[in-house]
């Protein structure tokens, strides 16, 4: 099964010899590999790119073990890269190379070389491509399927798509198994097996309990405001444990390292100022998010804001959590001061957008308290709110965009209706 992932297909085409090592990060199995040689792969065949100007090398296969040592490497591609063609270097799982910071650094500094490599988030995060590549490094991001993804290779329709969705995420081995024992089992296995012993083995982690329980803490609580201080409070009152606030923020930092986990920071729009605490935080993948809970807390309303978050993430979007301030009179006369939230600002170049994902809108009251903050932040950019079953894109009277959650997800331009 071919499933077309052109978000990213795009962005290589787009970084095509420009002396960057181009390097595709990204949380396991979300299609790293078949991007490179697959997807890529068949471009350059299609660019009439000849076979012998295109080396691959998969680092995790067993065939392929002897180059991890780069003496032996280095004189295997000079051998293969023509003197003045240029060539093509797909290196995949390249963490298992030694010295490969060294190596790649030396194939990028040739004219006729485009090198292009995938990372395992074990060894190879982002953090690391800026610290060993000293600026030759050119990050993709990778994420799970989209809807749209996901959706165009499901055989239902989009409401039976979306609830297979929501339970079982947009891992792309999700369609290798037929039944949702199947599925669950392998999201299971996988979060415990590779996700969770990555982050132990990279950061030499010793007391793996407490990683695991701050993961269902969060996991229970994905776009919730919480910040270490209440996590380690939330420790101590529920598990009877103490964990410093110290240690629960290095360990989300490991988890966010891992891209396991993503976070949204407050931003006071009329302040235009950043509040650091509390944050919102995400997970990449909502199947692994729901196997971490044991299928248990399926909620549709928080499974839809994940889903909006990482659906902006892919399209390239910087996410913040909003806040406008207000002060208003109490019903006593007295001045009180009141935060608004706004679930996301979005902001890619000179576009702005503000976001609120509300599952229902079944009451006017309930569309009023959507779109009272949206319509108090003070500027003209636009005003969206996503909801469940809208019939079709709409302003209203106030001139806010009110849509489906199928329109935002299935159609790339929908915010810009």
């Amino acid at each position: 099964m071919k499933i077309r992932r052109d978000i990213y297909l795009n962005r290589l085409i787009s970084k095509r010899h420009n002396g960057l090592i181009k390097v595709i990060t990204g949380i396991r199995r979300c299609g790293k590999s078949y991007l490179l040689f697959n997807l890529f792969r068949d471009y350059l065949a299609n660019e009439q790119i000849p076979d012998d100007h295109i080396i691959e090398i998969a680092f995790d296969s067993f065939e392929n073990k002897k180059y991890r040592d780069p003496e032996l490497l280095f004189p295997y591609l000079m051998e293969r890269i023509s003197e003045k063609d240029m060539c093509y270097v797909l290196l995949d799982e390249v963490q298992l190379l030694d010295d490969f910071e060294s190596v790649l650094n030396s194939l990028v500094r040739r004219k006729n070389v485009d090198v292009y490599v995938t990372g395992s988030n074990a060894k190879f995060l982002s953090k690391d491509i800026i610290t060993e590549f000293r600026g030759r490094g050119d990050e993709v991001r990778m994420y799970p399927l989209t809807f749209a993804e996901y959706m165009s290779v499901y055989t239902g329709d989009r409401q039976h798509g979306w609830r297979d969705y929501v339970i079982y995420g947009g891992l792309p081995m999700v369609f290798s198994f037929e039944t949702q024992d199947q599925k669950g089992v392998f999201l299971k296995s996988l979060f415990e097996e590779t996700y969770i012993s990555d982050i132990i083995g990279r950061n030499k982690i010793r007391n793996k309990a407490e990683l695991e329980e701050l993961l269902n803490i969060l996991a229970s609580a994905i776009g919730s405001l919480t910040n270490p201080s209440k996590l380690s409070a939330t420790f101590k009152s529920i598990k009877n444990k103490t964990i410093s606030k110290t240690t629960i923020k290095r360990y989300i930092d490991y988890l966010c390292d891992s891209f396991l986990i993503d976070n949204a920071i407050r931003y006071d729009i009329r302040g235009k100022k950043y509040i650091e605490t509390p944050s919102k935080y995400y997970f990449t993948d909502l199947g692994l998010r729901n196997a971490r809970l044991n299928f248990r807390q399926v909620e549709e309303t928080h499974a839809m804001e994940n889903i909006v978050f990482n659906e902006l993430k892919v399209r390239g979007f910087n996410v913040d959590v909003g806040v406008v301030v207000m002060n208003e009179v109490d019903q006593n006369g007295k001045k009180v001061r009141k935060q608004l939230e706004i679930d996301f600002v979005c902001n890619k170049g000179s576009k702005k957008y503000y976001i609120q994902s509300a599952f229902a809108l079944a009451e006017q009251k309930k569309m009023e308290q959507e779109q009272r903050p949206l319509i108090n932040t003070g500027d003209g950019f636009k005003k969206v709110i996503i909801t469940k079953d809208a019939l079709a894109p709409l302003y209203n009277e106030e001139g806010v965009l009110v849509m489906s959650i199928y329109d935002f997800l299935l159609d790339p331009d929908s915010l810009d209706f």
